[in-house]
């Protein structure tokens, strides 16, 4: 008994070691080998034992460590999808995957982001050329895996088929739970997408997207797909009736060539929890809407937070040392005077402003390109302005002995009534005049927003601009004590008026460097020429050497020569623009920035103008010193150097892209950041090490 019993369980042991050695076999069968990295492991499984009637039913199961990700089939702001190669299968008619409902990340920064993260099964459907034959499938899988740095790997699986009839296998079930959540056509009763809508045109337009649930909307999300040229970025999200109706809201996708969306078919993916709706719907035409008040707040706080930054950039301290003559000047009198001077000051920044909105409607209803700054990209602007720092700076030397306007006589001075006011209000517009070659931080987002949309969106973000920069006057008006409490007015100020005129003039000689630019080195030393010519007649009438009536018709012969200087001379003598480093920068070439990603370049592109102050501060502080130098020549990074002194409708239309409309400009693109990262107006050597280490963090397995 006890022989025969201890031979029953050896066989029932035996028996059981068989059975899951079966077992194991039969899932090796089905399934390929893992292969396995550090943070991933990716394999093929089949729901079915063989291959059946030639469709087969497999899944690609990736799994991942514990904060990693993968992406989906548009990754968006960075990453790549997964792809899967063929080509070495034997006796496969085809295979097509499946994509899940993705999540929405959050990266480092602003970058926003599709994926996966945990675990991932594609769904995939292959066909067999013959069903009666064995199916040998072979898969070459390219994917990534990121966390703060993106990998990618390659994983090389194998499975074989037998021929013969299919059963269900022990991975049928998780194959099918990924199925269940790939978005597919409303159901009856569902969710549902119903109008895709763009409005506006050009800069101005929005799309909008409607849905409907009739059970309600718990937090729906939308994914929108076009051409390979756009991008959609995350939409606002506002519901109505109920949560049953959800409406999103978002700027609309341009491509390079900022090309018509309406009649373009888009894939729309809507989800909500466990329900996943995919459709393609043609964008139509749509009634323009304003703005939510919620984004317009915020948009006109960045706007007044930009305008008062704006006081403390080098564009506008040759009109502070306008101001400081005023200011001192004040010293020791009646507030109430103080007070009206600096609201003066106040209403010339506003009204500057407002004009300056008035304007860029103006423009931008008559098709052209418009901008922070652009105006001193036009010759005779230039002009105006060399000729107004030149009556200024001779004004602080005391030459203005002529009869010359009421307000150019009271700039710096401090002349009790009409003509002192007048001269406060035209300093406090000339300061707007030369605040714009400047850009302060969140002014790129301010002014991007508004000329993006329409005439009222435009004029309360420049309104509030406005009010911004004029802060700090508003401030002494409140508080006129804070001006009353300086020393009165002495021989001392001499002094300070003679440093205070060279400022003003060094900045006129900037300003000929940029129309020697524009319109030649000829033009410009003619223009030049021609306000020495304008500083000596002042001196000579103010030491009754000439005739005021006659230094007055000389002074409008030597202004009318010089705004006809640029037209008569032209740009026939202009040399081509020298090249900044032939060995760092290469000329912008938009087209070129994809092929550079996919050999696995960093692009670096700088987008900058001889008249734009912040982007020379930009190059000497950061773009041409330390380890940023050293990275810009490295040969895995591409530097591109758009200049933009001059109109260039290509330039334009690459800002539009990123939603801006003014220099500096720069962003960096890389495999990582297929579609560019914007930087801050105001570079920091950490900012641009950042963007580059973040566009190449996609490296392969074997790094």
């Amino acid at each position: 008994m006890t022989g025969s019993g201890t031979t029953f369980f050896a066989r029932l042991a035996a028996s059981a070691l068989l059975a899951v050695l079966g077992l194991a076999s039969e899932a090796r069968a089905q399934a390929s080998a893992w292969d396995r990295t550090e943070v991933s492991e990716a394999r093929l499984i089949s729901a079915q034992s063989a291959v059946g009637d030639g469709a087969v039913s497999l899944g690609l199961q990736i799994r991942l460590a514990p904060t990693w990700k993968t992406y989906w089939r548009t990754p968006g702001e960075a990453g790549f999808p997964t792809s899967i190669d063929w080509s070495a299968s034997t006796n496969l008619a085809g295979a097509e995957i499946a994509w899940p409902a993705p999540d929405r990340f959050l990266e480092i920064g602003d970058l926003v982001t599709h994926g996966y993260t945990d675990e991932v099964v594609f769904p995939i459907t292959a066909r067999a050329v013959d069903p009666d034959a064995p199916l040998a499938l072979r898969a070459v899988v390219d994917y990534a895996a990121c966390q703060q740095i993106c990998y990618r790997f390659q994983a090389n699986l194998a499975l074989d088929l037998p021929a013969g009839p299919a059963s269900p296998t022990t991975f049928a079930d998780p194959i099918a739970e990924f199925l269940a959540r790939v978005p597919g056509p409303p159901r009856p009763g569902g969710p549902a997408i119903e109008a895709v809508e763009v409005s506006g045109a050009g800069a101005d337009r929005r799309l909008r997207v409607t849905a409907r649930a009739p059970a309600g909307f718990v937090r729906p999300d939308l994914f929108i797909e076009g051409p390979d040229t756009v991008y959609v970025a995350a939409p606002e999200l506002e519901l109505r009736a109920g949560a049953r109706q959800a409406v999103f809201r978002m700027a609309a996708p341009r491509g390079r060539a900022g090309e018509a969306l309406a009649g373009v078919a888009l894939t729309l993916t809507l989800v909500d929890g466990d329900e996943a709706v995919e459709q393609t719907l043609a964008v139509v035409p749509g009634a323009a809407e304003t703005p939510m008040w919620s984004a317009l707040a915020a948009i006109l706080a960045v706007a007044f937070a930009g305008g008062l930054i704006l006081n403390l950039m080098p564009c506008v301290l040759p009109v502070l040392s306008l101001k400081i003559m005023g200011v001192i000047g004040l010293g020791g009198e009646a507030r109430g005077r103080i007070a009206v001077r600096f609201l003066a000051a106040a209403a010339g920044i506003l009204v500057s402003f407002l004009v300056l909105a008035a304007g860029t409607v103006t423009l931008k209803a008559a098709g052209m390109a418009v901008g922070w700054g652009v105006q001193f990209q036009q010759p005779l602007f230039l002009v105006a302005l060399v000729v107004m720092l030149t009556l200024f700076a001779c004004a602080l030397w005391d030459l203005l002995t002529i009869p010359l306007p009421a307000w150019l006589g009271g700039l710096g001075a401090s002349e009790r009534g009409a003509k002192g006011i007048a001269g406060h209000f035209i300093s406090g517009a000339f300061a707007t005049v030369l605040a714009t070659p400047c850009s302060a931080p969140f002014l790129g987002t301010a002014v991007g927003f508004a000329l993006a949309r329409g005439t009222p969106e435009i004029f309360a973000v420049f309104t509030a601009l406005g009010v911004g920069m004029a802060t700090p006057y508003l401030v002494v008006a409140a508080f006129p004590g804070l001006a009353s409490r300086l020393p009165r007015p002495g021989p001392w100020m001499v002094t300070l008026r003679r440093v205070l005129a060279l400022l003003l003039a060094a900045t006129a000689v900037w300003l000929l460097t940029v129309l020697a630019t524009q319109s030649g080195a000829p033009a410009a030393l003619a223009v030049g020429a021609l306000m020495a010519v304008a500083a000596a007649l002042l001196w000579f009438a103010s030491r009754d050497m000439l005739r005021l009536a006659a230094a007055a018709g000389g002074l409008g012969v030597v202004f009318v020569l010089a705004f006809a200087t640029p037209g008569q001379l032209g740009r026939a003598a202009l040399p081509p623009p020298p090249a900044a480093d032939a060995s760092m920068w290469r000329p912008f070439d938009r087209a070129a920035i994809p092929e550079l990603i996919a050999a696995g370049k960093t692009v670096f592109v700088d987008v900058t103008a001889d008249w734009c102050v912040t982007c020379q501060f930009n190059k000497k502080l950061v773009l041409e010193r330390g380890e940023v130098a050293r990275r810009l020549a490295a040969d895995h990074l591409v530097a591109m150097r758009a200049d933009w002194t001059l109109p260039d409708a290509g330039i334009a239309a690459y800002l539009e892209e990123f939603g801006r409309f003014g220099i500096p400009f720069n962003a960096v693109y890389g495999p990582a950041l297929p579609r560019g990262l914007a930087l801050p107006e105001l570079l920091t050597e950490r900012a641009v090490l950042t963007a580059f280490d973040r566009a190449g963090r996609i490296v392969a397995a074997s790094d």
